[in-house]
């Protein structure tokens, strides 16, 4: 395990536990949705995003945590381990509205430097909510990442699917 993607849906806890990964590997963490976004919220076009994210999985050990389907020939081209976090709908439902209240709350800059923070109109008064967005890909994110595990484009990657808190704990436990 030397090039790992933590996938999951909208509030699984990727980053907790891609960060704790990293760490316990000392391997780089890479955030592909600090990739992405620039400051005020704006995208990055795809082709800056998949140079941007191509130059961080250039070294030989890595942890990249996050989604991105339109990355994953640029992802999964050298990646070794697919780590799936698959949590009950209720338990990453709640863990969502947990962070998101508290990112609401405490206003705090999601990647430094760019003034990018949570705030309540965005969480709960909008179109483009991450409670409405988990709503709308939860059940397409199960349905494709199962799959995904079974796909021969992709039978070089070991493919490790996680069911709950206490199995990633344990996982970790046991990296060496």
């Amino acid at each position: 395990m030397r090039r790992v993607n933590v996938i999951g849906t909208t509030g699984s806890g990727k980053s907790h536990f891609s960060r704790a990964l990293a760490a316990r590997l000392s391997f780089d963490y890479i955030h592909m949705d600090q990739i992405h976004w620039k400051a005020n919220w704006v995208e990055s076009d795809t082709e800056e995003f998949l140079r941007k994210l191509e130059a961080r999985i250039a070294n030989d050990t890595w942890v990249l945590d996050g989604n991105y389907s339109k990355a994953n020939d640029i992802k999964w081209r050298n990646t070794d381990t697919i780590i799936w976090l698959d949590y009950s709908f209720f338990r990453t439902f709640l863990q969502l509205l947990c962070r998101t209240i508290n990112r609401a709350w405490t206003r705090k800059e999601l990647w430094p430097g760019t003034g990018n923070i949570e705030t309540w109109r965005m969480s709960f008064l909008s179109s483009d909510s991450i409670l409405i967005w988990f709503l709308l890909t939860y059940f397409k994110n199960k349905r494709r990442y199962g799959a995904l595990q079974h796909s021969p484009n992709y039978k070089h990657i070991n493919f490790i699917r996680l069911q709950s808190p206490a199995e990633a704990e344990k996982f970790l436990t046991n990296v060496k």
